[in-house]
């Protein structure tokens, strides 16, 4: 009867409209479970017949290690989903579907889907029609460490998307996607009628308006929503402040800026919002610390703590500004954010660009560090604060990993996803309204805003509103700039100048598309003008008024790929169009200047003990065709003279598999040994290969060299006849890794004028659904000729003698000692010191390893080598290896080998192995495998 009541009043109110949803669920703070019972009235307000429905489940996709969440978290390199508990990860439990006439509908999970329900229909539900399910299910609520979201050590839970929701219906078809983490469920709008139960002193929060609250129940109503999260907290953190536009209930944590403080930027802020976008529809709404730290304000939050370079309302007002515009847009606007994310991310970040033009226009990215006399130089300290999002976009472009705006959310790169491909859709609207006209593209968002809170949109729908609204063309942007890789970039190929004129012709590598012209009187603009249809035979002629300087995309409103060959000197004898600047220490680019970079460096071998230098480069934080580096230094142990030099250019190729070719000359001179110095000369060409889908952690390279070497003799070293050599090496590597695989195969060609060989190495690794984790390697080589006398370029089986000066020993000549401890996984790969170090005509050898709990393994080597004028020799050896971080930092610890029992042996701490990278770049691949 209760059903059926139920099922009467909601018909009454809502003929045709959104779906209504009555949720009733009981918190286990004790299991972090919750017991829901749940009644659907589905509305068929599409236009055709529905044979089934499909329900949104993405709690469950925290059931399965293998599930497509699960396997983007090890894409992304996240270890803790993989080594959790089950008690930590979550799921739906006990599903069960009736319908109106109380009868169970079967109900299934699509095919790679866990995170779906898919009921079939008794009957066929018509256009205009309703259909009542009443479900009842145990939500498992994960551990919070995975994503923020989830249940902590207190009992508290933060949810989102945490019960069933009619997924969204477009083009004919249910929007079936997975959870991959990204903030993009595809549900269709609903209205909800809430219970929660609640253990004694918790607070329950979320978007919802309070109609009831007692003791440990409280009843929550609303409507017009597109996702709820609630916040089950026991000690409450959340603050109240309201106004004309709507209540904002917030945690944000800032302790340094007082509460009045808060509720005057906060109402600034939904007043903003309201101005520029239009009226939230709902009532209330939740601003989280969550949310925040889900989507911070890249480059605020990099900031160490003891640096305030902002105000600290400056730093608040920001943050809840990008949070409250992303819960404004993720809240209210139907639109497929996976599909069409990018006109999320454009609102988004054009209105945060905006709000500073308007309110802050004299802010800098680096805020008040700018005002240190020593950092004036700096192009990173003068930056202002809206240029900094172009610089973020470029990062990616100019490694040829950018990916086109119009591309699916999910197949974006992490920092794409997070970073680049955000900013670079505020560029895109900030270059749209410096060609339509602010008003132009203000009211065009405004219209969006308010059609697409009314009704499902896509970006058809704003293509069609922003072309009503002006009569420019504008293809261009719904191809080139959001559906292309093609990259903007214009220069000036010949320039002619009379007093009163100038002319000129342009060369473009993309798509035509308008660009700004500038001219520039010491350094002031007296004219800008647009080039709309831009043809290279074209010459351009406008009235001069005085300019000293012509520049292509002054103010840089247009997000092209290279600034620096956009000016022309107008003077009359123009020494270079571009001054050089020399700057300490990395900097950003600056397109007015030709930099110069030195920074002072301390390296540290055994031989030349430490080596204190001045690095010269050119290189910035955003990569360049041409790139050199000097490095000039000086030995205190030897006091000597020693150095680096390189010089690279890089070919970045837009289309196609093969995507990266550089050249490059390289050379160094060192100590390899107490009294003599090597000389390395190093020509190279180097071919990067990529997949068509970027996420893919697979690379491929094709590298040529050819490596010289001068060596002078030494005392300390018995391979007098081996001193100057030339080999020409070809390698081709094939790599695919991620956080529960790896897969590897490297094959090296090396010819000389005195040997010839060949190698392979095969390297696997797999994390198990138990954490038990398996590495095997397995190397094989073997000599085409070989004329030498000494094992200097034998295969090593402990200890490479790297005569092609690849490995960064700390002493590479040591036979004792704690440096010939040093651990280098290559070759034979093996970690005792066998009596037979070296083969002369080929080698295999087997590597594995084994965890027995956490990072501790075990470890075991076997292998055959074999030697001119011997037999086949067998080697084996085995023991502990401490796995503390992957190729960065391990020792280990032999057990048994062919020597024998080796703990029991005199002298055993000399026989322990370590890994130790102190290189910068080294360490940078921890992070940048997460990103990239």
């Amino acid at each position: 009867m209760k059903k059926l009541l139920f099922i009467f009043l909601l018909s009454t109110l809502h003929s045709v409209a959104q779906h209504q949803i009555q949720l009733k669920a009981v918190v286990n703070h004790e299991k972090k479970t919750l017991a829901i019972s749940q009644t659907l009235v589905y509305n068929n307000t599409t236009q055709d017949t529905l044979h089934e429905v499909v329900l949104n489940d993405w709690m469950n996709a925290y059931s399965n290690k293998n599930s497509p969440l699960g396997k983007r978290f090890s894409d992304e390199f996240v270890r803790s989903f993989h080594i959790a508990s089950d008690k930590d990860r979550g799921g739906t439990l006990a599903l069960s579907i009736q319908n109106s006439k109380n009868t169970n509908l079967p109900w299934h999970r699509p095919e790679d889907f866990p995170d779906l329900v898919e009921v079939p229909l008794v009957e066929p539900l018509l256009p205009g029609q309703q259909a009542t399910f009443f479900l009842e299910y145990t939500v498992k609520v994960p551990n919070e460490c995975f994503t923020n979201y989830g249940f902590n050590d207190q009992g508290e839970m933060t949810l989102k998307d945490w019960f069933l929701t009619p997924a969204l219906y477009s083009n004919r078809a249910f929007v079936k996607y997975n959870n991959l983490n990204i903030d993009d469920a595809p549900n269709a709008l609903f209205d909800i009628d809430l219970d929660i139960t609640t253990a004694q002193d918790y607070q329950v929060v979320c978007d919802l308006p309070l109609l009831s609250s007692q003791s440990n129940k409280n009843h929550f109503k609303g409507t017009h929503l597109t996702s709820l999260s609630l916040y089950i907290d026991k000690h409450p953190t959340f603050q109240a402040y309201k106004n004309n536009q709507v209540e904002v209930v917030t945690n944000f944590e800032d302790t340094r800026i007082d509460e009045i403080t808060k509720a005057l930027l906060i109402d600034k802020i939904t007043n903003y919002v309201g101005k520029h976008l239009g009226t939230y529809p709902n009532a209330k709404m939740v601003v989280s610390q969550t949310d925040y730290e889900q989507n911070p304000f890249y480059g605020l939050n990099q900031l160490p703590s003891f640096l305030r370079p902002f105000p600290n309302y400056f730093i608040y007002e920001l943050k809840f500004l990008k949070t409250y515009l992303n819960n404004f847009e993720k809240n209210s606007l139907q639109l497929d954010s996976r599909k069409d994310n990018w006109i999320f991310d454009a609102i988004q970040v054009y209105s945060m660009m905006q709000y500073i033009d308007e309110y802050y226009p004299e802010a800098k990215m680096m805020g008040s560090i700018g005002k240190l006399r020593l950092l004036k130089r700096f192009r990173l300290i003068n930056l202002d604060f809206n240029e900094q999002y172009s610089y973020f976009y470029m990062l990616m472009a100019r490694k040829n990993l950018d990916q086109p705006l119009g591309v699916s959310k999910d197949k974006l790169l992490k920092f794409n996803e997070k970073i680049a491909s955000k900013y670079q859709a505020g560029l895109t609207f900030r270059y749209l309204a410096d060609y339509v006209g602010e008003e132009v593209l203000q009211k065009s968002i405004q219209d969006f805003v308010r059609d697409a809170q009314q009704h499902f949109t896509t970006a058809a729908d704003f293509e069609k509103i922003l072309k009503k609204n002006t009569s420019k063309k504008l293809d261009w942007f719904f191809t080139t700039m959001l559906h292309s890789r093609q990259i903007i970039d214009f220069t000036f190929k010949k320039v002619t100048k009379t007093e009163d004129t100038v002319s000129f012709n342009l060369k473009s590598k993309s798509n035509v598309v308008p660009i700004p012209i500038y001219g520039l009187k010491k350094n002031e603009v007296v004219f800008k003008e647009w080039i709309v249809d831009y043809k290279s035979d074209s010459l351009y002629t406008f009235k001069r008024l005085g300019a000293d300087k012509i520049v292509i995309n002054y103010k840089n409103t247009v997000p092209e790929y290279n600034l620096r060959n956009n000016w022309k000197s107008l003077k009359a004898f123009p020494v270079f169009n571009r001054p050089f600047k020399f700057n300490l220490v990395k900097d950003l680019e600056d397109p007015g200047y030709n930099q110069v970079l030195y920074v002072p460096t301390l390296e540290y071998n055994y031989y030349d003990g430490f080596i204190a230098g001045m690095r010269f480069h050119n290189k910035t934080i955003l990569d360049k065709p041409f790139g050199f580096d000097i490095t000039p230094s000086y030995s205190l142990k030897t006091a000597s003279l020693s150095g680096r030099a390189s010089g690279v250019y890089n070919q970045y190729l837009r289309e196609g598999k093969l995507y990266y070719i550089r050249y490059g000359l390289g050379g160094e001179n060192y100590h390899y040994a107490p009294d003599a110095y090597y000389k390395k000369l190093n020509p190279n060409i180097t071919f990067r290969f990529r997949e068509n889908d970027f996420r893919k952690n697979i690379n491929k390279s094709l590298v040529f060299r050819n490596v010289m070497v001068n060596r002078e003799p030494s005392a300390f070293v018995l391979s007098s006849a081996d001193e100057n050599y030339s080999v020409f090496n070809m390698r081709f590597s094939n790599i695919q890794t991620e956080i529960t695989k790896h897969r590897g195969m490297i094959n090296d060609v090396q010819i000389s004028s005195k040997f010839g060989k060949i190698a392979t190495t095969l390297s696997f690794r797999r994390l198990f659904n138990d954490n038990r984790q398996v590495n095997l390697r397995l190397y094989g080589g073997v000599f085409l000729y070989n004329k030498t006398e000494s094992n200097f370029f034998s295969f090593a089986l402990d200890h490479p003698t790297d005569y092609l000066f690849d490995y960064d020993y700390f002493g590479r000549s040591e036979s004792s000692g704690l440096f010939s401890q040093q651990y280098i996984q290559a070759e034979g790969a093996f970690k005792s010191k066998l009596s037979t170090p070296y083969a002369n005509q080929w080698m295999t050898a087997l590597n594995g390893s084994f965890n027995i709990w956490n990072w501790i393994e075990v470890y075991g080597d076997a292998g055959l080598l074999k030697n001119k004028y011997a037999q086949p020799l067998f080697v084996y050896d085995s023991g502990v290896r401490l796995n503390l971080v992957t190729d960065y930092f391990e020792l280990y610890f032999p057990v048994y080998s062919n020597n024998g029992l080796e703990v029991t042996q005199p002298q055993y701490a000399e026989k322990i192995r370590f890994i130790v990278a102190f290189s910068p770049q080294a360490l940078l691949g921890l992070f940048t495998r997460k990103w990239f």
